[in-house]
């Protein structure tokens, strides 16, 4: 499925880590790697030699990749360029034809553990191409047995269905158990009709459409695959809530999710449940796009 890999780096450890990521990947899939930087176009009016001292940094960032892909026996190719970081990411992928893109949830400019990074929203809001969000507390080593067990979260939409091959993919490779987990917002399913509690029926019609849509799902998921499903109802903290929480009491080591639900097919990714998700967990999460 990823038959080629883009990496963009930029210098800071939460981007050599998803670099570690996106080379094992690379690995198990006999997948190409293009090593990417690109030099903020803001840096454009500095001076000749600032804009060499500028490039010189990038070669030496993409050459300690470079390294680190050698160590792993995984030949890469690497690219210094200038223009606008997440669209020049999101274009080059699109040029390369590439299958993932690996990245840092969290760049040199981030403010808080609970913010994606600029370059990183505006790679998930812009690129065509699934795009695996590292975060900055991820222990990887590059171990095979890093994903043991995935977390397929999905609420029935077609854009949540769309993460079974990928879910699939990644099993395959890495011998993983694949939790799909559906995830009931009683709160926005009974609308203003839920303040003074639901009817037990309509609540129990709720649970029977949630197993019918894991169920479903779980059919989509490579017969040779292990899956396990879960249906779960909503605290007042919400959808996102619940699936941390899931992670966490499973272990989950990679989350595999649709961009966008079905409650939010207009609305830019960081609005969405899949935004809450990547912000706030421990693990990576592999975002697919509607595309």
């Amino acid at each position: 499925m990823y038959d080629r890999i883009l990496i963009p780096v930029d210098g800071s450890d939460e981007a050599t880590q998803a670099a570690r990521r996106g080379l094992d990947l690379a690995r198990q899939f006999d997948a190409a790697v293009e090593v990417l930087y690109v030099i903020d176009r803001r840096s454009s009016t500095r001076t000749a030699d600032e804009q060499a001292d500028l490039r010189e940094r990038g070669e030496e960032i993409v050459a300690e990749i470079e390294a680190l892909a050698s160590d792993l026996d995984r030949p890469v190719t690497t690219t210094v360029t200038d223009g606008s970081p997440a669209a020049r990411i999101a274009r080059l992928a699109a040029e390369y034809d590439v299958g993932l893109i690996v990245i840092g949830r969290q760049g040199i400019t981030g403010l808080s553990k609970r913010l994606l990074g600029g370059v990183t929203e505006g790679v998930l809001n812009r690129s065509d191409v699934p795009v695996l969000v590292v975060p900055k507390g991820d222990q990887s080593t590059g171990d095979s047995s890093d994903y043991d067990r995935l977390l397929v979260p999905t609420d029935g939409s077609e854009n949540a269905t769309r993460a079974a091959p990928h879910a699939s993919a990644v099993a395959g490779q890495y011998g993983s158990t694949v939790h799909v987990l559906s995830v009931i917002d009683i709160q926005s399913a009974g609308g203003a009709f839920s303040a003074g509690g639901l009817e037990q029926s309509f609540v129990d019609h709720l649970e029977d459409e949630a197993s019918e849509t894991v169920d479903d799902l779980a059919a989509e998921i490579d017969a040779a695959a292990d899956v396990e499903t879960a249906v779960e109802k909503t605290s007042l903290d919400g959808v996102a809530a619940e699936i941390r929480e899931y992670i966490g009491t499973h272990e989950i080591d990679l989350v595999v999710m649709g961009s966008h639900g079905r409650s939010n097919l207009r609305r830019q990714l960081l609005g969405s449940v899949s935004g809450d998700v990547l912000r706030s967990v421990d693990v990576p999460v592999l975002i697919v796009t509607r595309s």
